[in-house]
């Protein structure tokens, strides 16, 4: 089986290098896989517009090849950074097969005054289905960014999938991703759900 090409979107700050993200890009290259890691610009002070503007311009330079699957693994603040992407202006030849969203935000969380510009996406099924053949999201139990009800809540809001991984809080290095054989699986397979490190 062949690797899609995976286009990897980090959240606020980035991804550090203990992060999954880049674990998942090593792992992906490693095996022949093509992948983009944008990195947006001024990670610690986004702007919703000009990182659109980013995201697009890596949507529109994925491969159209009908021989790999185009898949999105988004995290935290690149959540919704999706969302904002897939309630606007989608051309046909930017839809993805399949987008994973880890970790995202409450769509109306208030601890972080950066990220005031992206919160409250549109919320709307039929835009996602627009973006992306099927979109899934993973959040972990205790994420500080997002409870249990508010992430089944967005997951109802948007008719799509949800999975929860015990004690895996904000699924990043802190909380002990560093790697993660489930996501690369996804990736690789859409195999679900996914499941702890």
């Amino acid at each position: 089986m062949s690797f899609p090409h995976a286009l990897i979107l980090p959240g606020l700050g980035g991804s550090g290098p203990g992060h999954w993200q880049n674990w998942l890009a090593g792992e992906l290259a490693r095996h022949g896989g093509s992948v983009d890691v944008p990195e947006f610009t001024a990670p610690d002070q986004p702007r919703l517009d000009v990182w659109l503007d980013e995201l697009r311009g890596h949507l529109a330079a994925v491969p159209a090849s009908s021989a790999h699957e185009r898949v999105v693994v988004a995290h935290s603040l690149a959540c919704l950074l999706w969302l904002h992407h897939a309630a606007g202006e989608v051309d046909e030849a930017s839809r993805v097969d399949r987008v994973l969203l880890v970790a995202p935000p409450a769509p109306d969380f208030d601890g972080e005054p950066l990220i005031r510009e992206f919160l409250h996406p549109v919320l709307d099924p039929t835009t996602v289905r627009r973006a992306a053949v099927s979109t899934r999201v993973v959040v972990g139990e205790g994420d500080p960014h997002c409870s249990l009800a508010e992430a089944k809540e967005l997951a109802e809001a948007l008719r799509v999938d949800l999975d929860v991984v015990v004690g895996g809080g904000h699924l990043n290095a802190d909380a002990g991703y560093g790697s993660w054989a489930a996501v690369l699986k996804w990736v690789r397979s859409g195999r679900t759900p996914l499941t702890p490190r």
